[in-house]
């Protein structure tokens, strides 16, 4: 008896040694009760006689609770999606959005309505079952007046910001990259123009040239690209130092390809959500242009031109010519950002999942 519990006493000994020294067998220890699905996994420990963990010299193919299958989290793409259905505010920006999208481009064969031809005996008629929401000081069906400017004002935005996005990342993306003389000589011509009003700005651009739909997308495009060129550009100056970068860089990879194959699509996260509020503020842009005038001229026009000839009858209780178009500015805006903040929550998980 002695003789035996000397040899228990030894082989503890022998145990905690190993797991204080990090050996295999102590870290079986240490994760001997492993929770799966809400039950307990207990594998048998290697005893001191040397027998094996797993009996048939290969450990099982699945550990998972008994009676279920084991299930598989997806990958990061679906986990990006969960995270961005879990956001409940997302799925209604993107519900909006669709919905402003079919207003906007279908409504308009399902509701005709003569947007060209002045109707003096239909001035500022309100809200009735021929007309809706009725018509405006010129006459047109304010309802349809809506759908129309409402493809202005999506085009106009959509494009300045895909425009605006694309300079502005291989901007910044150039600019931090190389560094030196080429980020200082970017960079500050970024800060000068960045330094003038940005609503002055366009409205010397919308006198300078003739606006309408194409030139407003590039003047908007023009002021609104210098936000998401800073931020690529602070989002380079970490890439260009991490490990795959050097590799290429060592490797003899040109410095087109390191930008164009590794550091712009790193900084994809911060290029999408800038990119969905730059849409947002490409249509306020534009519509405070509308208001002021020197936006999309008759007989086209957008939700901002909508506000600046309402804004005349305000007195008179035309609420009809104010409420609609503000209202269809708002929930467009609101429902990009909406949609931004959710894309930066799921793409931050992607980020710690690399």
């Amino acid at each position: 008896m002695r003789g035996e519990e000397q040899r228990i006493e030894e082989q503890q000994l022998m145990d905690r040694e190993l797991v204080e020294a990090g050996d295999d067998r102590g870290d079986l220890q240490a994760d001997a009760v492993v929770e799966a699905g809400g039950g307990l996994l207990q594998p048998r420990l290697p005893s001191g006689d040397g027998t094996p963990l797993f009996p048939d010299g290969e450990p099982p193919a699945t550990l998972g609770p008994e009676g279920g299958e084991a299930t598989s989290a997806g990958g990061i793409g679906t986990l990006m999606l969960r995270v961005f259905l879990e956001n409940k505010l997302a799925v209604v920006g993107v519900a909006l959005v669709v919905v402003m999208l079919l207003f906007c481009f279908v409504g308009p064969f399902l509701y005709h309505t003569n947007q060209i031809a002045i109707n003096l005996n239909l001035i500022t008629q309100p809200p009735s079952s021929a007309h809706p929401l009725g018509t405006d000081p010129n006459g047109f069906d304010v309802l349809g007046r809506l759908m129309y400017a409402g493809q202005t004002s999506l085009e106009v935005g959509l494009a300045a910001a895909l425009m605006a996005t694309i300079l502005g990342v291989f901007w910044g993306a150039i600019a931090g990259f190389f560094g030196g003389v080429a980020d200082a000589v970017m960079m500050r011509f970024v800060d000068i123009m960045l330094s003038i009003p940005a609503l002055f700005l366009l409205i010397v651009l919308a006198v300078l040239f003739h606006p309408n739909k194409i030139s407003l997308m590039f003047i908007i495009a023009a002021l609104a690209w210098l936000t998401p060129a800073r931020l690529v550009r602070g989002e380079t100056l970490t890439l260009r130092t991490r490990e795959y970068v050097q590799a290429v860089r060592v490797m003899g990879g040109k410095s087109r390809r390191m930008v164009a194959r590794h550091i712009i699509p790193n900084a994809i996260g911060t290029i999408v959500v800038n990119a969905t509020f730059q849409v947002a503020d490409a249509i306020l842009f534009l519509a405070a242009l509308g208001y002021l005038g020197v936006g999309i001229q008759y007989p086209q026009a957008d939700w901002g031109s909508m506000l600046s000839d309402g804004s005349n009858y305000v007195d008179a209780g035309y609420w009809w010519l104010i409420i609609p178009a503000g209202l269809c500015i708002v929930i467009v805006v609101v429902a990009f950002n909406f949609i931004g903040d959710a894309l930066r929550d799921s793409l931050e998980v992607r980020l710690q999942q690399r």
